[in-house]
Order: C-alpha cells, then structure tokens, then sequence
C-alpha cells in the first residue's frame, strides 16, 4: 500500500512560499500514490508523469529554499547542498523506476519528504523568520 500524508501544521517553516511548496510536495505524493490504487491501462503512464512533475517540483523547491537561506544567512548552507545532492542522487540514479516498483517509489518519496519537512526545515524557521514578509 502507498503512503499517504496530510500537512501538519507544526511542519511550517514560518516561510509561506516554502510551506505552500511543501504542502505541493505532499500533495504530489498522495496524487502518486493514488496513481498506484487506480490501476489501470493508464496508471503506469499516470505514474510517471506525477513522479517527473515532483522531481521538477523538487528541483524548484531547493532553488527556492537555497536562495532564502543565503538571503537570511543561514550557517549551514553546505549541509543543506548536502541534502539536495543525496535526494537528487537517491531519485534520480537509485530509487528509479528502472529499479523499483511504483508503490516503492512512492513510499521513499513521501518518507523523505516528511524527513525533510519535520526535521532538516525545523532548523531553518529561526533564520527564515528573520526575512521581510511577502
């Protein structure tokens, strides 16, 4: 069975344009996942098409995330690269759909995306609180 997730909250990073483009991200994974319960002659193609408008989301997202966090001059800029090359690596060249099936895919997406959400973006709210308000 696929992972699904609902935004909490207490995900928010204190940033709008960041938490509306987390809240893409995890609706992007429950629109995979609901790829994988409708099978049909369509789903694989559905599937796919999600999955690469995600990693386009994905490559937005971190230009975006990268950006603010120069902005607000946060100190750990290296380690956030660092997490940005490891998902481009894990999605792109070894969780794929070449290696795994579809409702693998999904389930490492939305895990690593709640990782993200929940843990590496809590250290970042205290510097991007710190940026003018939109």
């Amino acid at each position: 069975m696929p992972n699904r997730v609902q935004w909490n909250p207490g995900y928010s990073t204190g940033n709008d344009l960041l938490d509306s483009q987390h809240q893409a991200i995890l609706a992007q994974c429950n629109v995979l996942a609901d790829c994988i319960a409708n099978a049909g002659p369509q789903s694989d193609h559905d599937f796919r098409t999600n999955f690469d408008a995600l990693m386009a989301q994905a490559g937005e997202h971190f230009a975006t995330e990268a950006a603010l966090l120069t902005q607000c001059a946060y100190p750990m800029l290296e380690e956030h690269q660092n997490e940005r090359d490891e998902f481009d690596y894990l999605a792109n060249d070894i969780i794929t759909a070449e290696n795994f099936e579809s409702v693998e895919l999904q389930r490492f997406l939305t895990l690593w995306w709640v990782g993200h959400i929940a843990g590496s973006c809590k250290k970042h709210r205290p510097f991007l609180e710190k940026l003018p308000k939109a």
